[in-house]
């Protein structure tokens, strides 16, 4: 492991040593505007969420299915530049409040999701390379969620059940493979994700590599197949590891995407490993109209040594609102079913139906 962390950590460098070489600039070269900029945006997710199954009791002893008004999500995104080399960004996300005993349990709370600062490689290599600072998106949740795009129904199968966070702290890079045939980010992060401190010495290494085998164009452009590590300890000798493989689609007709992951988790080197294994498959057939379908299946073994097994199956019909520049907007029916077999206890099935929104820009 020592080793591979070592060579790890030149390849990240490799990247960064690209800015070693200053190009001479050729005659009639516009220099790049330097002026620092700034701009404000934000997401919103609300939805309106009935639970089906399980019913509850209430403080009246009557038996009931929750329904609830939520806002699930909330940033409002500070991005800009210093100068064409330089940017940042700044995002504080809201989080509901849950802690026993606590004078503001319920309230939303604001927590920061990003802050990290940028260094742009363009000047030497391809056009979206960079190194980056502080707070920032993982390798594979954010770049799965632009081709996903439904971030607001649920999140992707990897983050949902656990396995991984969309944001953590730490140092990374990105080069973009020249012709558009892909990319690559790697980095090194904390390993416990943006809403928990560093609780050791242990430092995730992660990286991420897609390439576009058809990037020139007809059908087959929108094909990407990328693959996805994470070598991770709890504590020393006791490995946090996720493997993923990865085949997305992007037509005008539809997106599809299947995920398959491998995980081995061991909390403590006195404690046998675990492994766990699952897919996700998903489809958004376009309809026309700004009108698309949602068709979504995941399936996770969470120890291949017992006969556990989590389905969850999602369907929905969703409104993309048209002609909106550099902005969207979305509302969204959904059923979201998941069933829990061969867990002692015996865990209920949880089926809900909802209406959700998404406002970004």
């Amino acid at each position: 492991m020592p080793s591979f962390r070592f060579f790890a950590a030149v390849a990240v460098c490799l990247v960064a040593a690209a800015g070693s070489a200053q190009v001479t600039p050729a005659s009639g070269f516009t220099p790049p505007d330097d002026t620092p900029s700034i701009k404000l945006g934000s997401t919103i997710f609300a939805d309106w969420t009935y639970q089906d199954s399980p019913e509850v009791t209430d403080a009246d002893g009557n038996t009931i299915n929750v329904s609830s008004f939520n806002v699930g999500r909330a940033y409002i995104n500070v991005t800009g530049n210093l100068n064409h080399r330089l940017a940042f960004r700044i995002t504080p996300d809201i989080a509901r409040e849950s802690g026993n005993g606590s004078a503001l349990s319920g309230s939303y709370t604001f927590r920061l999701k990003y802050a990290f600062g940028q260094f742009n490689l363009d000047d030497w290599t391809t056009k979206g390379s960079w190194i980056r600072f502080g707070l920032q998106q993982t390798p594979l949740v954010d770049y799965e969620e632009g081709i996903y795009r439904y971030r607001f129904q649920g999140p992707i199968f990897v983050d949902r059940e656990g396995f991984l966070s969309s944001a953590d702290s730490g140092v990374s890079a990105h080069w973009s493979f020249p012709g558009n045939f892909g990319d690559v980010q790697a980095g090194f992060y904390n390993g416990d994700s943006y809403s928990h401190a560093e609780a050791n010495d242990q430092k995730a290494f992660m990286v991420r590599a897609a390439v576009r085998p058809f990037p020139l164009g007809g059908t087959w452009k929108g094909l990407r197949i990328a693959a996805f590590a994470d070598q991770d300890a709890y504590v020393s000798d006791a490995k946090r590891e996720r493997l993923v493989g990865q085949v997305t689609f992007e037509h005008p007709r539809f997106n599809a995407g299947f995920d398959y992951l491998t995980a081995k988790d061991q909390t403590s080197v006195k404690t046998p490993e675990v492994e766990g294994r699952g897919y996700s498959v998903w489809a958004t057939p376009k309809l026309g109209a700004g009108w698309e379908i949602l068709l979504r299946h995941d399936q996770l073994k969470p120890s291949r040594n017992t006969d556990q097994k989590r389905t969850r199956n999602i369907a929905g019909i969703a409104y993309w609102f048209p002609n909106l520049n550099k902005v969207a907007a979305a509302v969204l029916a959904d059923y979201d079913a998941l069933k829990q077999d061969s867990y002692a206890p015996a865990r209920p099935d949880d089926r809900r139906f909802g209406l959700k929104m998404l406002i970004n820009f």
